[in-house]
C-alpha cells in the first residue's frame, strides 16, 4: 500500500507540474520538472515521498516498519509529508467520516496569503532555490489565491465485500477529469486503480521487484522503470476489497467548483448510491476539524485513533 500511495501522489504531482494531458514517450527528452517529480519519489531518505519517509512517518503514527498500511493510513502519512514539499505547495485534505466539507477545503486552499499586497512582500533573490527546486514555482505559489488541492477520501463500501449499490458511483468517479484514481486492492494485495472497462477495474500492480535507480549529477535518472511497459491488469469490480481511498486533484478553484457540481449531479443518477456526502459546512455532530486534518506537529495519537485504519477494525454482526 505504501507504493500505491506513492503512485496516486505521483499522479497528483504530474498533474500539478506537467499537466493532466502530459504523456511519457520512451526516448523523448523531458522537461526539468519531470525529473524533479521523479526525484521526489526516488528510494533515498531525503526524497519527499520516498519509501523511507513514508515508513518513518508511519512510525510516528503507531505503524512499525514493515507493518501493513491501509488506504486511510497511507493517505494521512502522505498529507503530513506534503507539508514539507514547498516546491509543489499542495493543499492535501483527507475527508473523514464519508463527508466532504466544502468550507473546510476552501479555507485550506485559500490560506496561502503570506502577504497582504505586493508592497508587503519582501524582495526575493532570483537565485533562491526551494528545497533544491526552481524558485519561480515557490514565488508564484506564494502569490496565488488558491493552492492546488489533493483530495483523498478514505471509504469503506461494505463489511467483507463491496456493496453492489456503490459500483456505478465508483465508475462515475473514474470518469471525472479531476480523478487521481483509487488505492485499495483485494485481500493481501494492494493495487492502484486507474479506470474501468465494463465490470472490470483497470489497475497497476506495485509488486514487481526492480533494480534501484540512481540519479546522476545533473539530477537526471533512467526513467523506464517508473512507467508501465506492459498493458495494465484487470480484475472484477466484485473482487475489490471494500476499504479504499478515492483521490481527486483540483488545480484551481474553478476545478474544485466543477467537481462539486459533478458530485451533486452524481447523487441524482438513478441506481448510483453516493459513496460520500458533500456538504457546505461541517455538521454539528462532527468532531473538531483539527483532529481530522493532521499537521506536522500533531502527536496526540489517542485522539486520532478512531480515524485511522477503519479497514483494520473487527466487525461483529449482532442478531436482534
Amino acid at each position: 500500500m505504501l507504493r500505491c500511495g506513492q503512485m496516486i501522489f505521483a499522479q497528483a504531482l504530474v498533474c500539478r507540474h506537467l499537466g493532466r494531458d502530459w504523456r511519457w514517450i520512451k526516448g523523448k527528452r523531458q522537461m526539468d520538472n519531470y525529473f524533479s517529480v521523479l526525484n521526489a519519489f526516488i528510494d533515498k531518505k531525503d526524497s519527499y515521498y520516498s519509501i523511507h519517509q513514508i515508513a518513518q512517518m508511519g512510525v510516528g503514527e503507531g505503524k512499525s516498519i514493515g507493518q501493513w498500511y491501509g488506504p486511510n493510513t497511507v493517505a494521512q502519512v502522505l498529507k503530513k509529508l506534503a507539508t514539507f514539499d514547498t516546491w509543489s505547495s499542495l493543499a492535501v485534505h483527507i475527508a473523514m467520516d464519508n463527508t466532504v466539507v466544502m468550507e473546510e477545503i476552501r479555507r485550506l486552499c485559500q490560506s496561502n496569503f503570506l502577504c497582504a499586497g505586493a508592497a508587503a512582500c519582501p524582495a526575493v533573490e532570483s537565485n533562491v532555490l526551494y528545497n533544491g527546486y526552481p524558485e519561480e514555482a515557490g514565488v508564484r505559489d506564494r502569490l496565488s489565491l488558491w493552492k492546488p488541492l489533493v483530495l483523498l477520501i478514505p471509504l469503506r463500501l461494505g463489511l467483507t465485500e463491496i456493496n453492489e449499490a456503490y459500483i456505478e458511483t465508483l465508475k462515475h468517479c473514474f470518469m471525472m477529469p479531476q480523478s487521481l484514481g483509487v488505492i485499495g486492492g483485494k485481500p493481501n494485495s494492494a493495487h492502484y486503480f486507474i479506470g474501468y472497462v465494463g465490470e472490470e477495474l483497470i489497475y497497476l500492480d506495485p509488486h514487481t521487484t526492480q533494480p534501484a535507480v540512481e540519479s546522476n549529477d545533473s539530477g537526471c535518472l533512467p526513467d523506464e522503470s517508473f512507467h508501465c511497459q506492459h498493458p495494465p491488469c484487470r480484475m472484477s469490480i466484485a473482487e475489490l476489497d471494500p476499504s479504499i481511498a478515492v483521490g481527486f486533484f483540483c488545480n484551481t478553484e474553478e476545478d474544485f467548483n466543477d467537481w462539486c457540481q459533478q458530485i451533486k449531479k452524481l447523487s441524482l443518477v438513478r441506481g448510483a448510491l453516493p459513496m460520500f456526502e458533500l456538504v457546505e459546512r461541517q455538521p454539528s455532530h462532527f468532531s473538531n476539524p483539527d483532529v481530522l486534518n493532521l499537521t506536522p506537529d500533531s502527536s496526540d495519537a489517542d485522539r486520532l485513533e478512531r480515524f485511522f485504519d477503519s479497514e483494520d477494525e473487527d466487525f461483529e454482526i449482532l442478531s436482534l
